[in-house]
């Protein structure tokens, strides 16, 4: 099924606010995972072009964009996100082709990144300095100015929210914008793009090359006029990000991998926590660094859990994203064969329950079924590696020493969840559990914009959303006047 029309051409970078081919000419064959069809040929921007947007970026610092105040950086925000509203058919539209997500997920995305913008652009100018007391005959006040020229490498995961929870913030403070979307799923990035031009947003504000990660997210990455780097994705690529970074001694905002576990007490609510318990750990497939790939139930409700999530497990739809079944498919061949190895390495494992591919799913959709597998070992590789695919592993614990001590047994700490009615035990885990949030008889909390998110071990560092954001973004200067 061919695109919708677009006002933009999908092989070109957007420069300085001009659309344009990439100076190679090259592009790369973007492809619907529902059937294998090519959607379009997109950019493969190199260190070229990386390197003419980030001086279209350092221009509108100089210019236009520098010269803005913090309520015309906010309203430009707002402007943003009322037209991503607008949009929000085209967008969803367009993400449920690229990712594979269901139609329904992905016009929850389109909505989130309107609340970003919505957000941040009504944070832009509550964004305060302080005074400080200090010696006699001084003043002492700090300020919060904006980096500079930001890199931003988006992975093809979520691409709508985590451009809104790393381009807004940045913009928002007054940053000059190079985003680098992934190959394999960026036409939001270019649509969100074309919206903030249309929007007002000042030509060299927000640059957008496509490309391969060892190209273009090499050259952003490494680029000597590059102040601060924003990159999600594996923890593997994340590494090589701030090493080159490291060499021009620029700060880098990380967020990575995940496993994060569900803590279920046996005085949880289980009506209440059963929809989490599933759904956080299938959403896009399971493809989400704070999926829920563990379940950490207390033996005497083990059976319970399971035989329940069974039952809903077993009810579960995998088909192409535009006809919103629950899940869709993988991203690509590559991810599948990846989730398809820890499978195998799980065969010694009990499935509890799978979901079901639709029969009339296309023969070249990359497509599989969700799992849910029994683990007695919380040690087991399945236990302790992330998947990035709709597996899930229920663990038995006898008591909150055991719950805590496998919660923490590995080398993440993204999100975890406590299910339980008692308030002191709710209280002593979430001081002791090893993650960056923590959610107590939930799971994400609706997904809020407001709350600070990030990750502490291989999880990565920086935190991203809420105001925390902003605080990353900018960079404090103290100005001590001394005037007798």
């Amino acid at each position: 099924m061919s695109l919708p029309d677009l006002p933009f051409n999908p092989s070109h970078c957007l420069i300085n606010g001009a659309w344009r081919a990439p100076v190679s000419g090259q592009t790369v064959a973007l492809i619907d995972p529902s059937d294998g069809t090519e959607l379009a040929q997109i950019a493969r921007g190199q260190s070229a072009d990386i390197d003419a947007a980030v001086r279209a970026a350092q221009s509108a610092l100089d210019g236009e964009w520098g010269r803005k105040t913090a309520v015309e950086r906010g309203r430009i925000l707002t402007r943003i996100g009322q037209l991503v509203l607008e949009n929000v058919d085209l967008l969803a539209d367009l993400e449920a082709r690229d990712v594979g997500k269901p139609l329904t997920q992905a016009r929850a995305d389109a909505v989130a990144l309107s609340r970003y913008m919505e957000f941040y652009g009504g944070a832009a100018d509550k964004i305060h300095g302080e005074t400080i007391p200090y010696l006699d005959g001084y003043t002492v006040y700090t300020l919060r100015e904006p980096h500079g020229v930001t890199g931003h490498i988006v992975p093809w995961n979520y691409p709508m929210q985590i451009i809104g929870r790393s381009v807004g913030a940045a913009l928002t403070m007054g940053n000059a914008a190079v985003l680098k979307p992934a190959e394999e799923a960026c036409l939001t990035a270019l649509m969100f793009a074309e919206i903030a031009r249309q929007a007002g947003l000042p030509n060299g504000a927000l640059n957008v090359v496509p490309g391969l990660g060892a190209e273009a997210g090499a050259a952003l990455s490494g680029h000597k006029d590059v102040q601060h780097i924003s990159f999600t994705g594996s923890v593997a690529t994340g590494a090589l990000v701030q090493q080159a970074a490291g060499a021009n001694v620029v700060p880098v905002t990380l967020e990575l991998g995940g496993k994060s576990p569900q803590l279920v007490f046996e005085d949880a609510n289980l009506e209440e926590a059963l929809p989490f318990l599933v759904n956080a750990g299938i959403q896009n497939a399971g493809q989400t660094c704070s999926a829920s790939s563990r379940i950490l139930v207390q033996r005497s409700r083990y059976d319970e859990v399971v035989a329940a999530m069974s039952e809903r497990y077993n009810a579960l739809s995998v088909g192409p994203a535009l006809e919103d079944h629950a899940l869709g498919p993988l991203i690509s061949t590559r991810q599948k064969d990846l989730v398809t190895s820890f499978l195998e390495q799980g065969s010694d494992l009990q499935i509890a329950a799978k979901g079901q591919i639709i029969e009339t799913a296309p023969d070249a959709g990359v497509y599989v079924a969700p799992h849910l597998l029994l683990c007695p070992d919380p040690n087991h590789p399945l236990a302790q590696r992330e998947i990035f695919g709709p597996v899930q592993v229920i663990i038995p614990f006898e008591d909150e020493a055991e719950a805590l001590k496998i919660a923490n047994s590995t080398e993440y700490g993204l999100v975890a969840s406590i299910w339980t009615e008692n308030g002191a035990r709710q209280m002593r885990l979430a001081k002791a559990l090893k993650s960056g949030q923590v959610f107590i008889n939930n799971y994400g909390a609706g997904g809020g914009v407001e709350l600070p998110f990030g990750g502490v071990g291989k999880s990565g560092h920086g935190r991203e959303k809420g105001f925390e954001a902003l605080y990353g973004f900018s960079t404090l200067k103290t100005v001590a006047a001394k005037h007798g």
